[in-house]
């Protein structure tokens, strides 16, 4: 099933060129809290999936709405640094993994408020003379609270799939070396989209092809297969050290082919059984505070 969240966070089951909205499937009281009610979906899936696929709910053309982050309210998004091998090393100084792997360095976090949707913007800080690049990213939405999973039973608590861009700012060659999590989670720096599809409609996440292109010439194009750290592997690390939630967000890594981003650059990125975005990358109208 594909599912999407749009408009005033509404929950939405995608069927073709239109979504159904089941918003009413979930409890009144999440109205007050919307940005709430994909975590409350994904945590109640086992008793709502027959409701949802049952409720007859107006529809909207998707051309029509404003699609949003598919799972707006993560606890956490984690991410997989060094994680395909053609992509170690690939921009040299301006990256801090160097030769490592993610089965060496774990994972890092990016910051909940990064995220974007497909209707948003890729937003540059204004001033900066830093390089911005692209990562494209598939990415994996828990569907449980999950702590200390083996490997082996890691499947039992994915929910579900979507695209991400894992934008960042490199660093500085003249000698400043911010943290990754801080260059990685700038104001929409994370977008994902366009829908959350279930792992069942998805299959097996290792045997899919992803692409990104800028301007249309194509910059990344991976099989997930070529993953150093698994997605079950992956989940194995991050909940020895903390415990998943619902809706939480784990981005599996970037292949190589990174490259920089400008304003008025367009982005597309779509991984097979999954879908595609398209976004646009604009400047910020004023100077922030501190220039990067």
């Amino acid at each position: 099933m594909k599912l999407a969240v749009y408009d005033d966070y509404r929950i939405g089951v995608v069927e073709s060129d239109s979504v159904r909205d089941v918003t009413d499937v979930l409890p009144p009281g999440l109205d007050l809290v919307p940005q709430e009610r994909m975590n409350w979906l994904i945590a109640h899936w086992g008793e709502l999936r027959g409701p949802v696929g049952d409720c007859d709910g107006p529809r909207s053309a998707l051309s029509e709405v404003r699609l949003r982050a598919c799972s707006p309210s993560p606890r956490h998004i984690f991410a997989l640094p060094g994680n395909y091998r053609e992509h170690l090393g690939e921009i040299g100084a301006m990256t801090v993994s160097g030769k490592r792997t993610a089965n060496e360095m774990g994972f890092f976090l990016k910051a909940p408020g990064s995220l974007a949707g497909p209707g948003d913007e890729i937003t540059l800080p204004q001033g900066s003379r830093r390089r911005f690049d692209h990562e494209c990213e598939l990415a994996a939405v828990i569907g449980s609270d999950a702590f200390e999973v083996p490997a082996k039973e890691a499947e039992s608590v994915v929910f579900g799939y979507t695209c991400a861009v894992d934008a960042t700012m490199r660093i500085d060659p003249d000698g400043r070396q911010e943290d990754r999590s801080l260059r990685k989670s700038f104001a929409t720096f994370t977008p994902i989209g366009p829908y959350l599809v279930t792992a069942d409609e998805v299959g097996d996440p290792h045997d899919l092809t992803s692409r990104l292109s800028v301007n249309g010439e194509l910059r990344q194009s991976v099989h997930t297969g070529q993953m150093i750290v698994d997605v079950w592997n992956a989940i194995e690390i991050i909940s020895c050290v903390v415990a998943l939630r619902p809706g939480d967000i784990v981005l599996t890594g970037t292949p190589s082919g990174v490259g920089p981003v400008t304003a008025g650059d367009k982005l597309e990125i779509a991984i097979e059984r999954i879908g595609s975005m398209t976004l646009q990358v604009v400047e910020r109208a004023h100077v922030s505070p501190r220039i990067f």
